[in-house]
């Protein structure tokens, strides 16, 4: 089934300023963290994208600085990765906000019987956070939600729960992608661009509600509830969409 015509995005310009969600924007989701592939058709459309715009172009993902940088070859550019918590401008700087050592040795411990009981669950140590992934067993969905929450309020240490596709991620507090994409457009060469976002999941919406407030360009990939003012199908449209800002322009 098609979707509605008016939730299609405009002609992309290569004057806006690109901040792109990996998982399920970019790429297809694997069945685990570390199953996912990035083709060399990808890279190669990012790089162009990247200099046509002047620099313009950032991954804004759920994923660690570390995982994005082995998976993109010698592609090198902004990187907001953990959500916001971890982000690499592009000058190359690094800034961190990182949880309490304590807290999330405790959270591990608790969850480590948990998940010799039930093998379908996935715990991924991403240095600042601990996402807990059921896509091996959706049946889990409500408990991996529900125990998630508990441990990060018995954690005390301003933690919050970040829920995704099939995933529930304990986090610092007040740090996201929409206040990763609010840095990112105060330095160059995103400042005075008008934004871009595009996301597929509830982690994304932050950034959706960061953009629209600036009157930029929201995007949601895929079906689903969203504040995002326009909808591109799948990976496959959004790389078309992407590649629209390119044509005849390089």
């Amino acid at each position: 089934m098609m979707l509605p015509r008016a939730g299609l995005p405009p002609e992309p310009r290569l004057a806006w300023a690109y901040f792109l969600d990996v998982d399920g924007t970019l790429i297809d989701i694997a069945d685990t963290p570390d199953a996912v592939r990035v083709d060399t058709a990808l890279l190669d459309l990012i790089a162009r994208l990247q200099r046509a715009s002047g620099g313009a172009v950032a991954l804004v993902s759920g994923r660690a600085l570390s995982f994005l940088e082995s998976r993109l070859g010698t592609l090198r550019l902004p990187l907001a990765g953990q959500h916001g918590l971890e982000r690499r401008d592009a000058a190359g700087r690094i800034w961190i906000h990182a949880a309490p050592p304590a807290a999330k040795s405790a959270i591990k411990a608790a969850l480590a019987p948990v998940l010799v009981r039930h093998p379908g669950l996935l715990l991924e140590d991403k240095g600042l956070t601990l996402a807990l992934h059921y896509r091996l067993a959706p049946h889990l969905a409500a408990y991996a939600q529900r125990l998630m929450a508990r441990l990060a309020d018995e954690a005390g240490a301003g933690l919050e729960v970040q829920r995704g596709k099939r995933v529930a991620e304990i986090k610092p507090a007040g740090v996201d992608k929409g206040s990763a994409i609010a840095q990112y457009l105060t330095e160059p060469p995103f400042k005075r661009r008008r934004p871009v976002f595009i996301g597929d999941d509830r982690n994304d919406e932050h950034g959706f509600a960061e953009v629209n407030k600036l009157d930029g360009i929201s995007i949601k990939v895929g079906r689903g509830k969203s504040c995002a003012r326009f909808r591109l199908r799948d990976v496959a449209a959004v790389r078309r969409w992407l590649g629209k800002a390119l044509n005849g322009k390089e």
